[in-house]
Formats: structure tokens, C-alpha cells, sequence
């Protein structure tokens, strides 16, 4: 009987000793803090990177992905009452106005802004900081034009001569973000007065409008599938990407990107604190990291845009085959928000119509 007791009462002991070892992980667990960073469906990092920024911290980083960057941005402001997250990576300057607009961001000046181009730096009460950047331009099919007696376009005009007759292909700026990034190199190339003739001149010439940028470059573009269009509207970072991708290696890029002055618009993405957040501290060091080197380091080859940070190393793919636009056109965030939807709507009559 005392050996049976004494097994009980072990026994006993250990199933006490279990429960309590499982409520202090249960515990331990439930104190690990989380900090929900809320962006658009490419954000894409290596885990590694954000790996290493948990382990400082001791944190759980949540990634809350809610479609393009126009429809997350919706979600933030449509929740801004009950915040869904404590950051927001991914508003740029298309939609940057209509963020600070919504009053849905903390000011915060973090000391990396000291590494980041005054250029970039599109709000100086830093609700929003500059995280990358990416140029929206023409690309063009090298091979296709080195087959043919004739040069490959040197700036926007060269889309409506004859003979680029049929050979572009451009996104609609309705459902598209380069496709609505060219349409604002358009007005502010040629001014209110002349953009929409501009664009019904490349209708009369034979431009085709896709839907998206993947229907474009992946179905309508001959460097990339079996399409007949040489021409596409895409990013000064799509011929590193070209190479980078390649099954096999290669010395030079088979597109090339026209960026030359007047051809291409700087799109800049921005992340901001959240009004709401219920975790300031860690929000503000979730900043930190998306600006700091190893995080912006990891930027080119993940989602193929320039990191914000002066001091971030490019990779060897865009240090030779990535340029950035020489002296791209400007808009003001508030002229685009002013004139963005009157623009588009223009545009669809003009063009779908």
C-alpha cells in the first residue's frame, strides 16, 4: 500500500509539474508581443531578414497582405478607427496625398532619414518615410529592333511616328499601377492641355491597352512571351530582373529601359505608423528595421525596386544592368490626388470608347 501511495503521489507530483511547465509556456507565449505590419500582395522579403528583426526584439512579426497597394491602403483608412495593424508599408506617391488626407499616420522621424536623398523625403512632417523607389518607363524589345532598320524609341514622341505603328503595348490606368504611372508621365510631360491628344494619337496608331502589367509583359511583350509587341510600359528595374531570372546565364540584359529626361516617373513607397497602434515602441523600431541596411539590402532582389537608403549595397545584376531615370518627370502628390480620377476617367472615354 505505501509503495502504491508513494506512486500515486509521484505520479500526482509529475501531472502537477506538467500543467504548470505547460501553463508558464502557455504564458510565455501569449507575452511575446506582435507587431502587424500591414502592406500590399508583393511585398516579398527574405525570411532571414525578418527573422533577425524578431530575435532582437523578441517579437512576433505578423505580415498582413490585403491585395494591391491602392485596395490595402482602402483597408487602413476604412479601419483607421480600429486599426487592422500598428505599420503600413506601401502607400506611394500616387496615393500618398489621399493617405496623409485621412490623417491615418503617427509622425515619426527615424534616425535612418539621415542615410535616405532629400529628394525622396516627399512629406516633411514624416508621417510617411521613403522606403524604395522604382521608375515606371518604356522597355523595349532589343533583339527585335537590332532585326529590323529601325532604332529603337528615344523618347515618348517616337511612339506616335508611323512607323512604331502596333508596336506598343500599355497598361489601363484604371487597374494598373504602371499603367496609371504612365498615364501621369503623359500629363506631365505634355500638360493638361495636351496629354489627352497624345494619347489619342497613340490610339490612332495602334497601342494596345492591357488589362495589368502581367498581361503586358508575360502575354503581350516579345522579350518576355510570344507576343508582337516590342515595346511595354514596365520599370527601369525589369532588365536586371530579366537576367537575374535567365535559365541561363547571361552577359547583357535582352531589354533595355528608356530613361531618358521626360521618360519615366520615380514611384516612391512610403511606410508610416499607424494611428492606434497598440504597440508605439515596437512600431517605431518596425520602421527602424525597414529603413536600416539589411533590410534595404535585401530590397533589389526581392522586389526588384532601388532601396530609399544611400547606404544600402546593390547587388551586381543592377549595379550593371539596372539605371536609374535621368531627371524623371514630376507631379506633386496633391496635383495627382486633385487630378487623379478626372484623368482616368478622361482617359477611359478617350481610349476604351
Amino acid at each position: 500500500m505505501k509503495g502504491r501511495s508513494g506512486t500515486r503521489r509521484g505520479a500526482a507530483l509529475a501531472l502537477l509539474l506538467a500543467v504548470v511547465m505547460a501553463l508558464g509556456a502557455a504564458c510565455t507565449r501569449e507575452e511575446t508581443p506582435v507587431v502587424t505590419l500591414m502592406t500590399h500582395d508583393s511585398f516579398d522579403i527574405s525570411a532571414p531578414v525578418l527573422a533577425a528583426f524578431e530575435q532582437e526584439h523578441e517579437v512576433t512579426l505578423r505580415i498582413l497582405k490585403a491585395g494591391d497597394a491602392g485596395a490595402a491602403l482602402n483597408q487602413a483608412i476604412l479601419s483607421k478607427k480600429n486599426p487592422l495593424a500598428d505599420v503600413f508599408f506601401g502607400v506611394d506617391n500616387t496615393f500618398m496625398s489621399r493617405a496623409l488626407t485621412e490623417d491615418i499616420f503617427e509622425p515619426y522621424a527615424s534616425p535612418h532619414l539621415a542615410d535616405i536623398p532629400d529628394e525622396l523625403e516627399l512629406d516633411p512632417a514624416h508621417r510617411v518615410l521613403p522606403v524604395d523607389y522604382g521608375d515606371v518607363c518604356l522597355n523595349y524589345d532589343k533583339a527585335w529592333f537590332a532585326s529590323r532598320d529601325l532604332s529603337p524609341p528615344q523618347g515618348l514622341e517616337d511612339l506616335v511616328r508611323p512607323a512604331y505603328r502596333g508596336l506598343t503595348v500599355v497598361e489601363n490606368p484604371a487597374t494598373s499601377s504602371p499603367g496609371l504611372v504612365f498615364l501621369l508621365i503623359t500629363v506631365a510631360r505634355f500638360g493638361e492641355e495636351g496629354w489627352l491628344d497624345y494619347w489619342k494619337a497613340l490610339k490612332r496608331n495602334e497601342v494596345l491597352v492591357a488589362s495589368g502589367w502581367e498581361d503586358a509583359y508575360w502575354g503581350q511583350f516579345s522579350a518576355a512571351s510570344s507576343g508582337t509587341r516590342p515595346i511595354v510600359v514596365s520599370y527601369a528595374t525589369s532588365p536586371p530582373a530579366e537576367v537575374h531570372f535567365a535559365k541561363e546565364p547571361l552577359k547583357e540584359a535582352p531589354t533595355a529601359a528608356l530613361v531618358a529626361p521626360g521618360s519615366a516617373f520615380r514611384q516612391v513607397e512610403f511606410v508610416g505608423i499607424l494611428k492606434g497602434t497598440r504597440n508605439p515602441k515596437l512600431s517605431r523600431a518596425l520602421v527602424d528595421f525597414l529603413l536600416d541596411v539589411p533590410f534595404q539590402e535585401d530590397i533589389p532582389l526581392s522586389m526588384f525596386v532601388f532601396p530609399a537608403n544611400a547606404r544600402a549595397r546593390l547587388p551586381e545584376v543592377f549595379r550593371r544592368h539596372a539605371h536609374p531615370a535621368e531627371r524623371p518627370v514630376r507631379l506633386a502628390p496633391e496635383a495627382i490626388a486633385k487630378g487623379r480620377e478626372a484623368w482616368i476617367e478622361a482617359w477611359t472615354q478617350a481610349m476604351l470608347n
